[in-house]
Order: structure tokens, then C-alpha cells, then sequence
């Protein structure tokens, strides 16, 4: 949705809501950025008391936090928090993986290898940008974590993968190959469809402790370079 004017429909709050969530996990308000109002209510087209309780919604969220100032940013992800993230992923994926072995349906089996093959099959010049390989490899885990019929692993995933959102936009803007997901997305979706829950669960493992490492020698990188 980004940052359009909202249009006039449902509740004038729930649209400025999302238009201003999106803007944040799209990466047009970057990590660290500052929230000024009358920018933003102008670029919205709105008033500034719908833009407040979105404001309000989204810092309860975690997306956004005080600042020195006395202002609001976009909240930047520490070294800390992305060990931290990822040590919660790697716990509640492990879960959704072995759900998913148990009951995922053949639907859903389909639908997991499709964002499989969409990953892999890339044509010369017309790579997929981190962006779009960011929300592929978003969609390919909360799949996964759907075709585990487990739908408070789902809820909980959907907290931590906002806040690795975040974390995503903000190393990708600066390196865009440290999502490496496609042989690693592989191996998993395989050993869900054998069903085959050790491997599964050894695999998803493997694929977030890989990317953990990717990502928190990343942030690493970007504070030295502050």
C-alpha cells in the first residue's frame, strides 16, 4: 500500500494503520528513520488524529520507538535483537516443521513447493529484487507454519517475521545476497514431503543458523560502519 493517500471506506484509522505498516516493512520508511507528522498526514491525506492512533498501534507493535529526541523512529534491530530473533525462529520453526511433516495436506504441499520453484527459477537479468526474495522467503515459512494446523505457532511466527522484516530491509539494502535461500528452501520442502520430520527439523536448523550467521555478521558490519 505504501505511503498513498488513503482512500475513504473503511475505518479511516484501520487505512492509515496499514498504509503507514507497509511503508515501514516495504522499506520506504528505513530502519532508523524519524516519524514527522506533517509529513506523513500530508502525504496520507489524512488528519492528524487518525495518524496518531496508527502511530500508537504500530509502536505497541514494536516497529516503531522513542527516540532521544522525544520523537519516534523506525526502529533499528541491534546485533542483540537479531541473535535473539533468530534463536525464537529457530525454536518455533523447528515446531512448524514437524507439524507441518504430520499435516500438511497435498494443497498445501503444492503450494510450498510453488514458492519453491518461483525462488529457483530465475531468468539472466530478471533476478528478483531483495524485496520480492524477502517476501518469498516470508510466504515460503508461514506456509509451512499454516500446513502445521497449528494456528498459535502461526500468530506467534507472524510477531517475530515482522520484526525480521525489518531486520531483512534493513542488511538487504546494503547487501541484497545475504538471502540465500533457494537450495536451503529446497531441502526442507523435500523433507516435509517425504514426510520426514527429523530431516525436516535437522534442515530448517541448518537454514536459520546459516542465515543467522549471514544476517548478524551484516548488522555487525553496518555499525562500525555508523
Amino acid at each position: 500500500m505504501g505511503l498513498q493517500s488513503v482512500r475513504r471506506g473503511k475505518s479511516l484509522h484501520s487505512q492509515t494503520y496499514e498504509a503507514l505498516r507497509a511503508s515501514i516493512l516495504s522499506g520506504e520508511l528505513m530502519p532508523g528513520e524519524r516519524l514527522v507528522e506533517t509529513q506523513l498526514a500530508e502525504r496520507l491525506k489524512v488528519s492528524r488524529t487518525p495518524l496518531r492512533e496508527a502511530i500508537r498501534q504500530i509502536q505497541q507493535e514494536g516497529l516503531v520507538t522513542d527516540d532521544q529526541g522525544g520523537g519516534l523512529r523506525v526502529v533499528t534491530i541491534s546485533v542483540e535483537d537479531a541473535e535473539q530473533l533468530y534463536d525464537c525462529r529457530i525454536a518455533l520453526e523447528a515446531l512448524s516443521v514437524m507439524g507441518a511433516c504430520q499435516y500438511a495436506t497435498e494443497i498445501q504441499l503444492k503450494d510450498i513447493y510453488a514458492l519453491v520453484l518461483e525462488a529457483e527459477q530465475q531468468e539472466p537479468g530478471k533476478e528478483l529484487s531483495s524485496l520480492q526474495q524477502l517476501d518469498l522467503d516470508c510466504q515460503f515459512h508461514r506456509h509451512i507454519a499454516e500446513a502445521s494446523g497449528n494456528r498459535w505457532l502461526t500468530h506467534l511466527l507472524d510477531q517475530v517475521f515482522d520484526k525480521m522484516t525489518l531486520l531483512r530491509v534493513q542488511t538487504t539494502q546494503h547487501n541484497p545476497y545475504v538471502l540465500d535461500i533457494r537450495e536451503e528452501h529446497r531441502r526442507i520442502y523435500e523433507a516435509i514431503a517425504q514426510r520426514n520430520a527429523e530431516t525436516a527439523t535437522m534442515a530448517i536448523r541448518s537454514h536459520l543458523t546459516a542465515s543467522k550467521q549471514r544476517v548478524v555478521q551484516e548488522v555487525k558490519g553496518l555499525l562500525h560502519k555508523v
